[in-house]
């Protein structure tokens, strides 16, 4: 099996439960997201895997920077969505992502705003936050695998 192959097979980093093929995969070759999260879910994936052209395509030309640098980006490790709404031609998507920070996690907090052009959804702007998480030894581990932080990556 290829490494393209394994990755194409393994659940979407998005948190969505389903196989990368079958959730994001399909919107970074081009395909159109039908909501503003399942947008947020394939930037995030994005990220995830580095994926900078794909992101400054769906991120709206009125916001979007002339470059984007990845290579510094966090090892991101689990999204949750925590709202997502959409009205008329605008939506907007509450979710936190959190990445390994050292021997610790972090997380980024964002609402963020998108619109609908032509059919196509597009990212506008967040407001953000951040800091640090100190789970608990029996709370859900970071890192998004459903064990408990102790059975996990403590």
């Amino acid at each position: 099996m290829t490494a393209q192959s394994s990755i194409e097979q393994q659940r979407c980093p998005c948190g969505s439960g389903e196989a990368y093929h079958a959730c994001c995969r399909p919107l970074h070759q081009g395909g159109p997201a039908p909501t503003p999260e399942a947008l947020m879910r394939s930037r995030y994936c994005a990220f995830v895997f580095r994926l900078a052209d794909y992101l400054l395509e769906t991120w709206h030309q009125s916001t979007r920077p002339p470059f984007l640098d990845l290579e510094q980006s966090p090892d991101w490790s689990s999204l949750r969505i925590l709202e997502s709404s959409v009205r008329g031609d605008a939506g907007t998507v509450h979710f936190r992502a959190v990445y390994r920070l050292g021997d610790g996690w972090g997380y980024l907090e964002e609402v963020s705003n998108f619109i609908r052009e032509e059919g196509r959804w597009y990212y506008v702007s967040g407001e953000t936050s951040e800091g640090q998480l100190k789970p608990g030894r029996n709370e859900p581990c970071p890192c998004g695998s459903g064990k408990k932080y102790k059975a996990c990556c403590l």
